[in-house]
């Protein structure tokens, strides 16, 4: 199965870019999954922009995202919103169809309960509209799954419901 980790954060020290690292390392094999981290680099959508074509970087992304058989999005949480290079990203595949039928696990990585819950709900919200199939939706919290800057520290059950949850993404 090949899964395409989105990390939804513009930071380059992202917590979500760690979780979504850890995944592939400790629940899906490694050559399985690829952590794309690039959304900070894409141009702002302007749809007057498309009749002059899209900027490589984006082909690139939109041919991983067919190709791919999953797709895990990991985002924090900014101004009750998931961010903006997330939303970007999302309006770039808006009217061209890759998440169509394609399985998500939706996850939020934030600070502590409840901050996360805008993202996800907006999050969940735009997925629908572009018809992607969300297997199973994640919150989880630095209060349970410190993040040092460098690794996360897992306990069993948190684990456990993520390794669950990836599972579904094969159903």
């Amino acid at each position: 199965m090949k899964i395409v980790g989105i990390v939804g954060s513009a930071s380059k020290n992202s917590g979500n870019e760690a979780l979504l690292n850890e995944v592939a390392d400790k629940i899906v094999n490694d050559e399985e999954m690829i952590v794309y981290t690039r959304l900070r680099d894409w141009p702002l959508f302007r749809p007057e922009d498309l009749e002059a074509g899209k900027p490589s970087i984006i082909l690139k992304f939109k041919d991983l995202i067919e190709n791919a058989d999953a797709v895990i999005i990991a985002t924090p949480e900014y101004s009750h919103n998931i961010p903006a290079v997330l939303k970007n990203m999302f309006e770039w595949c808006t009217a061209s169809g890759e998440f169509n039928d394609k399985p998500v696990l939706a996850l939020t990585y934030a600070p502590q309960s409840p901050r996360g819950e805008y993202a996800m709900k907006s999050l969940l919200f735009t997925l629908q509209t572009l018809k992607a199939q969300v297997k199973a939706q994640l919150p989880l919290y630095k209060t349970e799954l410190p993040y040092d800057g460098n690794t996360i520290d897992w306990n069993d059950e948190q684990l456990q419901l993520l390794k669950e949850a990836v599972r579904l993404l094969q159903e």
